[in-house]
């Protein structure tokens, strides 16, 4: 399996679209943030932690479509600070983040689990077990 993130120098069909449309945001459109992530492999599988702060669990959306893992996440958040009814400071944060990995063949991926802690998404795709191509003696005539 080559865990190499969607979106990373090693992506070449984002590479080429960036090659035609440079004008585009690297990180993947407006409103878009890729997450920072580590990915660690084990013998067992593979770790995925990507940081995503200030994101409720309940609007973080992972889908798993044609081998192509997608963590998606909504920011909504508006912080305001008034005195004597004069707004004196007024923060807000929308975005969207999004990361995407192609998974290959070597994991599991109806085992694939997910944790949320402190803002960082822990993803653990466990590999499949290998096993040997079946072999027969061929006859000769």
């Amino acid at each position: 399996m080559s865990l190499i993130p969607r979106g990373s120098l090693l992506d070449l069909d984002n590479l080429f679209e960036q090659m035609m449309s440079p004008s585009r945001p690297r990180e993947g459109g407006e409103g878009f943030f890729s997450p920072r992530i580590d990915v660690r492999e084990t013998e067992q599988g593979y770790q995925i932690s990507a940081e995503i702060p200030g994101v409720k669990r309940e609007d973080i959306n992972i889908t798993l479509e044609d081998g192509v893992l997608t963590l998606e996440a909504e920011v909504h958040r508006e912080e305001k600070e008034e005195k004597e009814g004069r707004v004196i400071r007024s923060e807000r944060r929308y975005g969207k983040y999004m990361r995407s990995f192609n998974l290959g063949g070597d994991v599991s991926e109806k085992d694939i689990d997910a944790t949320f802690k402190d803002g960082v998404l822990t993803l653990t795709a466990p590999k499949r077990e290998a096993t040997a191509p079946p072999s027969r003696r061929i006859e000769i005539h």
